[in-house]
Protein backbone atom coordinates (compact mmCIF):
# COMPACT_ATOMS: atom_id res chain seq x y z
CA UNK A 1 0.00 0.00 0.00
CA UNK A 2 2.91 2.32 0.86
CA UNK A 3 4.79 1.90 -2.64
CA UNK A 4 1.17 2.47 -4.41
CA UNK A 5 1.02 6.16 -2.63
CA UNK A 6 4.56 6.82 -3.60
CA UNK A 7 3.74 5.50 -6.90
CA UNK A 8 0.99 7.83 -7.26
CA UNK A 9 3.01 10.58 -6.06
CA UNK A 10 5.52 10.04 -8.17
CA UNK A 11 3.19 9.81 -11.28
CA UNK A 12 1.36 13.27 -10.11
CA UNK A 13 4.62 15.49 -9.76
CA UNK A 14 5.77 14.20 -13.22
CA UNK A 15 2.62 14.49 -14.41
CA UNK A 16 2.50 18.47 -13.10
CA UNK A 17 6.15 18.52 -14.39
CA UNK A 18 5.34 17.68 -17.94
CA UNK A 19 2.15 20.09 -18.16
CA UNK A 20 4.82 22.79 -17.33
CA UNK A 21 6.57 22.11 -20.15
CA UNK A 22 3.57 20.85 -22.37
CA UNK A 23 1.41 23.92 -21.44
CA UNK A 24 3.37 26.86 -23.19
CA UNK A 25 3.80 24.78 -25.95
CA UNK A 26 0.18 24.20 -26.55
CA UNK A 27 -0.72 28.02 -25.71
CA UNK A 28 1.47 28.76 -28.81
CA UNK A 29 -0.06 25.91 -31.39
CA UNK A 30 -3.37 27.56 -29.61
CA UNK A 31 -1.97 31.13 -30.79
CA UNK A 32 -0.97 30.06 -34.38
CA UNK A 33 -4.91 28.77 -35.31
CA UNK A 34 -6.51 32.27 -33.92
CA UNK A 35 -7.71 34.80 -36.08
CA UNK A 36 -5.84 37.96 -35.70
CA UNK A 37 -8.44 39.61 -33.09
CA UNK A 38 -9.02 36.87 -31.02
CA UNK A 39 -4.43 36.42 -30.85
CA UNK A 40 -4.93 39.86 -28.87
CA UNK A 41 -8.06 40.11 -26.91
CA UNK A 42 -7.06 39.65 -23.15
CA UNK A 43 -8.70 38.13 -21.31
CA UNK A 44 -8.38 35.45 -24.25
CA UNK A 45 -11.40 34.26 -25.82
CA UNK A 46 -11.25 30.14 -25.37
CA UNK A 47 -13.56 29.15 -28.27
CA UNK A 48 -13.16 30.55 -31.36
CA UNK A 49 -13.04 28.94 -35.20
CA UNK A 50 -9.63 27.54 -36.18
CA UNK A 51 -7.90 29.55 -39.28
CA UNK A 52 -4.52 29.06 -41.08
CA UNK A 53 -4.71 32.26 -41.86
CA UNK A 54 -1.72 33.08 -40.01
CA UNK A 55 0.34 30.02 -41.66
CA UNK A 56 -0.50 31.46 -45.00
CA UNK A 57 0.80 35.05 -44.06
CA UNK A 58 3.60 33.88 -42.97
CA UNK A 59 4.56 32.04 -46.32
CA UNK A 60 3.08 34.59 -48.65
CA UNK A 61 4.83 37.87 -46.53
CA UNK A 62 7.56 36.55 -44.81
CA UNK A 63 8.51 33.44 -47.29
CA UNK A 64 9.01 31.48 -44.51
CA UNK A 65 9.97 28.46 -46.44
CA UNK A 66 12.98 29.98 -47.86
CA UNK A 67 14.29 30.33 -44.34
CA UNK A 68 13.64 27.16 -43.37
CA UNK A 69 15.20 25.71 -46.34
CA UNK A 70 17.99 27.99 -45.17
CA UNK A 71 18.36 26.52 -41.46
CA UNK A 72 18.38 23.11 -42.70
CA UNK A 73 21.07 23.08 -45.23
CA UNK A 74 23.10 25.18 -42.66
CA UNK A 75 22.79 23.30 -40.06
CA UNK A 76 22.92 20.01 -41.51
CA UNK A 77 26.00 20.87 -43.89
CA UNK A 78 27.50 22.09 -40.35
CA UNK A 79 26.75 18.66 -38.61
CA UNK A 80 27.91 16.69 -41.78
CA UNK A 81 31.37 18.09 -41.25
CA UNK A 82 31.47 18.36 -37.38
CA UNK A 83 30.78 14.78 -36.83
CA UNK A 84 33.88 13.06 -38.91
CA UNK A 85 36.15 15.63 -38.08
CA UNK A 86 35.27 15.05 -34.47
CA UNK A 87 35.10 11.93 -34.49
CA UNK A 88 39.00 11.41 -35.86
CA UNK A 89 40.04 14.20 -33.41
CA UNK A 90 38.40 12.15 -30.13
CA UNK A 91 39.43 8.80 -30.92
CA UNK A 92 43.41 10.14 -31.70
CA UNK A 93 42.62 12.24 -27.98
CA UNK A 94 41.65 8.71 -26.37
CA UNK A 95 44.03 6.06 -28.03
CA UNK A 96 47.01 7.83 -29.00
CA UNK A 97 46.99 10.78 -26.39
CA UNK A 98 48.00 13.39 -29.18
CA UNK A 99 48.54 16.83 -27.71
CA UNK A 100 48.42 15.96 -23.93
CA UNK A 101 46.00 17.01 -21.50
CA UNK A 102 47.18 19.98 -22.76
CA UNK A 103 45.62 20.81 -26.16
CA UNK A 104 42.28 18.87 -25.05
CA UNK A 105 41.70 21.90 -22.12
CA UNK A 106 42.97 24.02 -25.17
CA UNK A 107 39.74 22.69 -27.19
CA UNK A 108 37.65 23.08 -24.61
CA UNK A 109 38.51 26.37 -23.68
CA UNK A 110 37.64 27.48 -26.51
CA UNK A 111 34.32 27.36 -25.32
CA UNK A 112 34.52 29.81 -22.67
CA UNK A 113 34.96 32.90 -24.68
CA UNK A 114 31.70 34.12 -25.37
CA UNK A 115 30.19 34.69 -29.06
CA UNK A 116 30.09 38.38 -29.02
CA UNK A 117 33.09 38.31 -28.87
CA UNK A 118 34.27 37.38 -32.05
CA UNK A 119 30.86 39.19 -34.00
CA UNK A 120 33.32 42.06 -35.24
CA UNK A 121 36.12 40.50 -35.91
CA UNK A 122 34.26 37.66 -37.70
CA UNK A 123 32.05 40.50 -39.41
CA UNK A 124 35.02 42.06 -40.54
CA UNK A 125 36.92 39.07 -42.19
CA UNK A 126 33.88 37.90 -43.74
CA UNK A 127 32.98 41.19 -45.58
CA UNK A 128 36.75 40.61 -47.21
CA UNK A 129 36.46 37.20 -48.00
CA UNK A 130 32.78 38.25 -49.21
CA UNK A 131 31.37 35.52 -47.15
CA UNK A 132 28.56 37.59 -45.81
CA UNK A 133 24.97 36.35 -46.78
CA UNK A 134 26.50 33.38 -48.06
CA UNK A 135 25.50 29.43 -46.64
CA UNK A 136 28.98 28.70 -46.63
CA UNK A 137 30.02 31.61 -44.20
CA UNK A 138 27.55 30.21 -41.53
CA UNK A 139 28.29 26.98 -42.41
CA UNK A 140 31.75 27.74 -41.30
CA UNK A 141 30.98 29.42 -37.72
CA UNK A 142 28.85 26.94 -36.72
CA UNK A 143 31.42 24.37 -37.39
CA UNK A 144 34.35 26.45 -35.60
CA UNK A 145 32.59 26.69 -32.74
CA UNK A 146 30.53 23.51 -32.18
CA UNK A 147 33.43 21.06 -33.59
CA UNK A 148 35.11 21.74 -29.57
CA UNK A 149 31.77 20.86 -27.69
CA UNK A 150 31.61 17.72 -30.08
CA UNK A 151 34.85 16.21 -29.56
CA UNK A 152 34.99 16.42 -25.89
CA UNK A 153 31.38 14.95 -26.12
CA UNK A 154 32.35 11.92 -28.32
CA UNK A 155 35.93 11.54 -26.52
CA UNK A 156 33.53 10.38 -23.35
CA UNK A 157 31.62 8.02 -25.63
CA UNK A 158 35.04 6.45 -27.35
CA UNK A 159 36.53 6.09 -23.30
CA UNK A 160 33.69 3.41 -22.67
CA UNK A 161 34.45 1.24 -26.14
CA UNK A 162 36.71 -1.94 -24.69
CA UNK A 163 40.44 -1.25 -25.94
CA UNK A 164 40.63 -5.17 -26.10
CA UNK A 165 38.32 -5.34 -29.55
CA UNK A 166 40.97 -2.81 -31.19
CA UNK A 167 43.60 -4.42 -30.18
CA UNK A 168 42.44 -8.19 -31.77
CA UNK A 169 41.51 -5.95 -35.23
CA UNK A 170 45.02 -4.52 -35.11
CA UNK A 171 46.45 -8.27 -34.68
CA UNK A 172 44.93 -9.38 -37.68
CA UNK A 173 46.42 -6.87 -39.97
CA UNK A 174 43.55 -4.10 -39.57
CA UNK A 175 45.70 -0.17 -39.39
CA UNK A 176 44.67 2.02 -37.09
CA UNK A 177 42.40 3.53 -39.69
CA UNK A 178 40.58 0.84 -40.50
CA UNK A 179 40.51 -0.26 -36.84
CA UNK A 180 38.18 3.25 -36.18
CA UNK A 181 35.92 2.81 -39.29
CA UNK A 182 34.99 -1.12 -38.57
CA UNK A 183 35.34 -1.22 -34.82
CA UNK A 184 35.16 2.23 -33.10
CA UNK A 185 32.76 3.74 -35.11
CA UNK A 186 29.76 1.26 -35.37
CA UNK A 187 30.28 0.70 -32.07
CA UNK A 188 29.85 4.21 -30.53
CA UNK A 189 27.03 4.85 -33.08
CA UNK A 190 24.82 5.99 -30.50
CA UNK A 191 26.86 8.10 -29.19
CA UNK A 192 27.41 9.58 -32.22
CA UNK A 193 24.26 10.31 -33.61
CA UNK A 194 23.03 11.80 -30.31
CA UNK A 195 26.15 14.32 -30.68
CA UNK A 196 25.01 14.61 -34.24
CA UNK A 197 21.54 15.92 -33.06
CA UNK A 198 22.66 17.94 -30.71
CA UNK A 199 25.16 19.83 -32.87
CA UNK A 200 22.22 20.06 -35.71
CA UNK A 201 19.95 21.58 -32.78
CA UNK A 202 22.47 24.35 -31.98
CA UNK A 203 22.90 25.25 -35.40
CA UNK A 204 19.62 25.21 -35.80
CA UNK A 205 18.72 27.53 -32.38
CA UNK A 206 21.83 30.09 -33.34
CA UNK A 207 20.69 33.37 -33.63
CA UNK A 208 23.58 36.20 -32.91
CA UNK A 209 25.83 35.18 -35.61
CA UNK A 210 22.87 34.58 -38.18
CA UNK A 211 21.54 37.95 -37.76
CA UNK A 212 25.07 39.49 -38.15
CA UNK A 213 26.15 37.32 -41.13
CA UNK A 214 23.21 36.88 -43.17
CA UNK A 215 20.37 38.63 -44.79
CA UNK A 216 17.90 37.60 -47.25
CA UNK A 217 19.45 35.12 -49.24
CA UNK A 218 20.80 33.02 -46.50
CA UNK A 219 18.77 33.93 -43.15
CA UNK A 220 17.82 31.46 -40.91
CA UNK A 221 14.67 30.53 -38.58
CA UNK A 222 15.49 32.89 -35.98
CA UNK A 223 15.92 35.59 -38.10
CA UNK A 224 13.00 35.66 -39.32
CA UNK A 225 11.02 35.06 -36.47
CA UNK A 226 12.69 37.91 -34.82
CA UNK A 227 11.90 40.14 -37.73
CA UNK A 228 8.15 39.99 -36.70
CA UNK A 229 8.12 42.59 -34.36
CA UNK A 230 7.62 45.39 -35.99
CA UNK A 231 6.35 49.21 -36.05
CA UNK A 232 2.69 48.14 -35.72
CA UNK A 233 3.65 45.91 -32.67
CA UNK A 234 4.13 41.94 -32.17
CA UNK A 235 2.66 39.77 -34.86
CA UNK A 236 1.11 37.24 -32.49
CA UNK A 237 -0.44 34.85 -35.04
CA UNK A 238 1.93 34.67 -37.28
CA UNK A 239 4.85 34.46 -34.69
CA UNK A 240 3.47 31.78 -32.89
CA UNK A 241 2.69 29.94 -36.55
CA UNK A 242 5.98 30.26 -37.70
CA UNK A 243 7.49 28.72 -33.92
CA UNK A 244 5.49 25.90 -34.61
CA UNK A 245 7.01 25.51 -37.63
CA UNK A 246 10.17 26.12 -36.29
CA UNK A 247 9.89 23.08 -33.39
CA UNK A 248 7.97 20.82 -35.47
CA UNK A 249 11.43 19.70 -37.43
CA UNK A 250 13.02 18.86 -34.00
CA UNK A 251 10.29 16.54 -32.81
CA UNK A 252 10.60 14.73 -35.76
CA UNK A 253 13.94 14.01 -36.18
CA UNK A 254 14.21 13.18 -32.35
CA UNK A 255 10.70 11.05 -33.09
CA UNK A 256 12.40 9.06 -35.39
CA UNK A 257 15.88 8.83 -34.12
CA UNK A 258 15.17 8.23 -30.39
CA UNK A 259 15.77 5.03 -30.22
CA UNK A 260 19.57 6.26 -30.99
CA UNK A 261 18.98 9.23 -29.09
CA UNK A 262 18.17 7.43 -25.71
CA UNK A 263 21.03 4.45 -26.21
CA UNK A 264 23.62 7.70 -26.86
CA UNK A 265 22.61 9.36 -23.69
CA UNK A 266 22.89 5.61 -21.20
CA UNK A 267 26.03 5.21 -23.79
CA UNK A 268 28.80 4.17 -21.07
CA UNK A 269 26.47 4.10 -17.69
CA UNK A 270 26.79 0.20 -17.13
CA UNK A 271 29.77 -1.02 -17.19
Amino acid sequence: MKKKTLDIITYFVLTLFSLGILLPILWIFRTSLAPRLISYKIPPDWLFRPTFSNYLDLAEMYEFLKYLSNSFFIAGSATLIIIPLASLAAYSFIRFRTGGESLRWAILGTQMLPPIVLALPLFVIFKYLNLIDRHLGLTLVYTSFNLPLAIWILMGFFEDIPVELEEAALIDGASPLQTFARIVFPLGAPGIMATGILNFILCWNEFLFALILTGDKSGTVPVILAAMQTERGVMWGVLASGTILAIAPMVLISFFVRKYLVRGLTFGALK
